[in-house]
């Protein structure tokens, strides 16, 4: 009932566009640093510590895309795919401390020291070269990551993307202080810290964001959504009656789905497993790499129906039964019953087992005041007939009588005399009028079967095929 479905992008692929923003991180940490000392802004300095938290973050992410895939094994049951939830947490706890430096650096520069910062070409070509690659890896990074499903490519992504609104805003405090080195307003001079803090509200906003995600991801909280969205598809499942529960987790891109489902009782196991085959089908088609898990319970037979009832004792004790008859006399039940048993089983101990059925059914059911079971042997060989053409008009002209006789019948074709061992088998096809319900047509056939077994007066084994007209 499990079903595993090979994952998204291959483990060498993921790691090098993460190694792709390792690289352009280190370039911008060095740049901006460099340019930051150079010029003394606070806000090109919190841009570098941010690029600085992007390399990390991106030397997490390389580590974490490779770990996350090495296949599930005895101690990890459901794989390693947490790897990135642990990574995307992490980075979420570096976006905060870099937050709060930023925001006490930028709160001592507005109340308490006031310092120069020096505008420069060099620093407006590096930050705008930082938003050219900022923007081309949060966009790399944002594609590769809803494309394979992996939330350690999303945290980077969201890094750079950051990043790209920082520096925007630093930039923009750089030209308002060229702008108050010529005479404009004296307030332009704080700019550069106020440019800072945005760089801080920005990164705690995304950190917040992504920090819930992980945490509910390693939580093991189910993905928003994604219940209902199961829920309403296996509804549509012909043969599902009820869903009992459904539990939904996810391990890094690889969701993990475990459904319990109420199906009819007194169906055969293979009738079970194709709903349940069914079931699994239809969630992936929501969800094609999902491992799903489907426990399936027989609903519980109605109170008032005794036959359905002795029948779930039946098959819950492995009893092969058919032939079920219950009936009342002078107030009380009585149920008949054929209990199939192995051809090669002693007398006594089918006997045994016929006792421990008829107990079993007369301890849970207080209403039935006698069991009979009639035990016959499990067909489980095939046998090698022989035409009997000797026999086969003999059959035909009486069937044709019989059935000139018996209202309801439309006529009969398709005849077949056979001899097994001692027996004669005789296959038939009636035509009957379509309207009539089954329990009618099932008299109507018996009939015809106990008149030719009276007028041919031998072994003989009549099987009847109703068919509409």
């Amino acid at each position: 009932m499990v079903e595993s479905v090979s994952l998204g992008m291959p483990s060498e692929e993921k790691r090098r566009i993460a190694l792709t923003s390792v690289l352009a991180s280190a370039f911008l940490v060095a740049t901006k640093c460099t340019v930051g000392l150079l010029t003394g802004s606070l806000g090109i300095l919190s841009e570098a510590a941010h690029s600085a938290l992007d390399l990390l973050a991106a030397a997490i992410t390389f580590v974490s895309v490779g770990a996350a895939d090495v296949p599930a094994d005895t101690s990890h049951p459901f794989g390693h795919g947490k790897v990135e939830q642990l990574s995307a947490f992490i980075q979420t706890g570096l976006l905060f401390i870099t937050s709060g430096w930023i925001v006490v650096e930028a709160a001592h520069r507005l109340f308490f020291q006031e310092v120069h910062v020096t505008p420069s070409v060099w620093a407006f070509a590096v930050l705008l070269a930082s938003i050219v690659i900022d923007v081309s890896r949060s966009r790399a990074l944002a594609r590769a990551a809803r494309t394979y499903d992996s939330q350690a490519l999303q945290a980077d992504a969201l890094h750079f993307s950051t990043d790209t609104y920082g520096t925007g805003a630093v930039t923009l405090s750089l030209v308002l202080l060229a702008a108050g080195q010529r005479g404009l307003p004296p307030w332009l001079r704080h700019a550069d810290p106020v440019s800072a803090l945005v760089v801080a509200g920005i990164t705690l906003y995304v950190g917040l964001r992504l920090g819930h995600e992980t945490v509910d991801a390693l939580l093991d909280a189910a993905p928003k959504g994604v219940s209902e969205r199961i829920a309403g598809t296996v509804a549509a499942v012909p043969g599902v009656l009820h869903q009992d529960r459904i539990r939904v987790r996810r391990s890094g891109n690889r969701l993990f789905v475990d459904l319990r489902l109420t199906l009819e009782s007194n169906i055969a196991l293979e009738h079970a497993q194709a709903v349940i085959d069914d079931v699994e089908s239809a969630v992936h088609t929501l969800y094609p790499t999902a491992d799903v898990v489907v426990d399936a319970a027989p609903r519980a037979p109605s109170p008032g129906d005794l036959v359905d009832r002795i029948r779930s004792i039946a098959h819950r004790d492995n009893f092969e039964i058919h032939d079920v008859t219950a009936f009342t006399v002078n107030g009380r039940v009585s149920v008949n019953l054929d209990l199939e048993m192995e051809p090669s089983l002693p007398l006594s101990a089918a006997h045994d087992r016929a006792t421990q059925l008829e107990r079993a059914i007369e301890r849970e059911l207080p209403d039935v005041h006698d069991v009979n079971v009639h035990i016959e042997p499990l067909q489980t060989r095939v046998g090698s007939a022989k035409e009997a053409p000797d026999a086969q008009t003999d059959v035909e002209e009486k069937l044709r009588e019989i059935v000139r006789a018996t209202p309801g019948v439309l006529g009969c074709h398709a005849v077949e005399v056979r001899r097994l061992d001692q027996n004669m088998i005789v296959t038939v096809h009636c035509t009957l009028r379509p309207g009539l319900p089954v329990a009618e047509a099932h008299d109507i056939t018996e009939r015809i079967e106990l008149a030719l077994r009276k007028r041919l007066r031998r072994n003989i084994v009549v099987n009847i095929h109703p068919e509409p007209q």
